[in-house]
């Protein structure tokens, strides 16, 4: 199935845009850097200053973890870098400072989920966030983060990590990459044979380099690395599953919310790629890329939208090419995967979040059958009978979020989660805590948002200015945070004096999933049938 039409722009990236008034943006300690009292002094012991490959850095010690912000993993890719793949970043003379986060890549500030922050095509550098206590004579695992926005829109220094590193005793790593049209742009006078397009994809690889080589300086085992995402940031780890210059530089994978069936292949790529480029003056294929590189970097703000329905389409990684050989939902089906420990959910509502932004910018949603034929096209009918109005109060909102729920999030993860389990252990889950704080506007909503698209990362990460969790929700979040973290260590969600955390075996979807919730978590298998996967399978827009 396509990514539904009516959301397909905001699709990923504008949930975290609109949650940012709220979520992200207001009280965000770690965006405006440290208080200069927090850096040691001159004398003794210089635990802020940690020697990487291209120089020295200085950070922030903070009560029970250090912070080094702005570190560059690769050069600046300007000018003939423009569309290139990554380039090791320049060596720098005495200490750089690392108090600051540094710039966020070009995106689309119209559903900018950092607005006010400097933007910039300096943009490829990573935020390190470590444990007291952590040294090379005493490494801690790492955990990658790789964050969501629809490969849109987003930045690092957003995930403040200090839970993770504090509770969990685990290294963190943030990291920026290039996004839309710098990061996706697929026209193939920008690359030879197969290499062309996912710049942004390379950038990851290449932070994840970065952190093979220098983590061991900061208290990291290299050989212990797990890479994470969220949304968007869960498709690239979908993807560097599959791709083979990725092989080797993780040990574990996890995947929240990650719709990794909406890939756009190389030709489809490429035609939206040509048309792009003469839609910003670079119609001639021979000067093409001349063109393009001397773009200002705000007329390529807009990006190529490759998959989904009409006019409203998602950008991303490209399949098909030389450093994405392989649909990642294919290779995962076929076992053409690495053997790597695996933690992979979604939410219960995914969708509603989408649904009320829909409502909040048109004052209410279109009639329920248009909902369905601008979604699913020949399959409207099938789904509508599936979801009719009546077994969700008469709501479309409700309705249709759970149809777009279950098609496009849920059931995908299922399938994945099945497959995976024939090449390394699997632990699946399902964030349900249907009373997760959301921003106000959403409120106002005549139907309840629920465990929605990106709430769960309230739950991990120390977010500025996000609506506080309860006393139970604080429990829960702990608990994640413990379960999280247990993996990041072992491979295993082990959480001592948490319930225990079974594996998925190979008995399918009716395996075990852990339902993340209020009050004690608890087992479930029935999230295939709760979810209608069954249903979905039989549709002739299923992928």
């Amino acid at each position: 199935m396509s990514v539904p039409r009516r959301s397909t722009r905001r699709l990923l990236g504008a949930v975290t845009a609109l949650l940012a008034s709220v979520l992200v943006i207001a009280g965000c300690a770690h965006g405006g850097g440290r208080s200069p009292s927090a850096l040691p002094t001159a004398e003794g012991p210089q635990p802020a200053v940690v020697q990487t490959a291209s120089g020295a850095v200085r950070g922030v010690v903070a009560p029970g973890y250090r912070v080094f912000d702005g570190i560059p993993y690769a050069a600046p890719p300007v000018g003939p870098l423009r569309w290139a793949p990554p380039a090791p970043p320049a060596s720098w003379p005495g200490v750089r400072d690392a108090t600051r986060p540094g710039l966020r890549c070009p995106q689309d500030t119209r559903t900018d989920p950092d607005y006010g922050r400097p933007t910039g095509e300096d943009c490829l550098n990573l935020n390190v966030w470590t444990p007291d206590g952590a040294s090379s004579a005493h490494p801690r695992p790492v955990m990658v983060w790789i964050h969501g926005g629809g490969f849109l829109n987003g930045s690092a220094d957003i995930y403040d990590a200090r839970w993770l590193v504090t509770q969990g005793d685990i290294v963190v790593v943030t990291v920026n990459y290039r996004l839309g049209t710098l990061g996706f742009l697929a026209h193939p006078a920008l690359g030879r044979g197969g290499d062309v397009g996912n710049y942004g994809l390379a950038d990851q690889q290449a932070a994840l380099r970065w952190v093979r080589d220098n983590v061991g300086n900061f208290g990291g085992d290299p050989d212990k690395v797990t890479i994470a995402g969220e949304s968007a940031g869960a498709m690239s780890v979908c993807d560097h599953l599959v791709a083979p210059e990725s092989a080797g530089l993780f040990h574990a994978a996890i995947l929240q919310s990650g719709p990794c069936q909406t890939q756009a292949d190389l030709p489809t790529a490429q035609r939206v790629s040509r048309d792009y480029a003469a839609g910003v003056g670079c119609a001639q294929e021979a000067t093409a890329a001349a063109c393009l590189r001397a773009l200002p970097a705000d007329r390529l703000q807009k990006p190529p939208f490759y998959v989904g329905f009409g006019a409203d389409k998602l950008t991303g990684p490209v399949t098909g090419t030389d450093r994405l050989p392989a649909d990642p939902m294919t290779a995962i089906a076929l076992n053409r995967v690495p053997r790597v420990p695996v933690l992979i959910g979604t939410n219960t509502d995914e969708f509603t979040l989408f649904t009320g932004i829909e409502y909040l910018q048109h004052d209410g949603l279109p009639p329920y059958p248009e909902l369905l034929a601008d979604t699913f096209g020949v399959d409207a009918a099938a789904v509508g009978a599936h979801y009719p109005l009546q077994n969700y109060g008469g709501s479309a909102g409700l309705a249709y979020s759970a149809a777009v729920t279950d098609g496009e999030f849920a059931c995908p993860a299922d399938r994945m989660a099945n497959g995976l389990v024939h090449t390394g252990p699997v632990y699946s889950y399902e964030f349900n805590d249907r009373t997760a704080p959301a921003p106000d506007p959403f409120l106002q909503l005549p139907f309840p948002v629920g465990a929605s698209h990106g709430l769960e990362l309230r739950y991990l990460f120390d977010i500025g200015g996000a609506p506080p969790l309860n006393p139970a929700q604080r429990r829960l979040s702990d608990q994640m945070i413990a379960y999280w973290t247990g993996f990041v260590r072992n491979g295993v969600p082990d959480a001592e004096g948490e319930p225990r955390w079974p594996r998925l075996d190979a008995g399918g979807s009716t395996g075990p999933r852990l339902s993340l919730q209020t009050g004690d978590p608890t087992i479930t298998t029935d999230y295939a049938a709760r979810h209608q996967c069954a249903f979905w399978a039989t549709l002739t827009g299923t992928r």
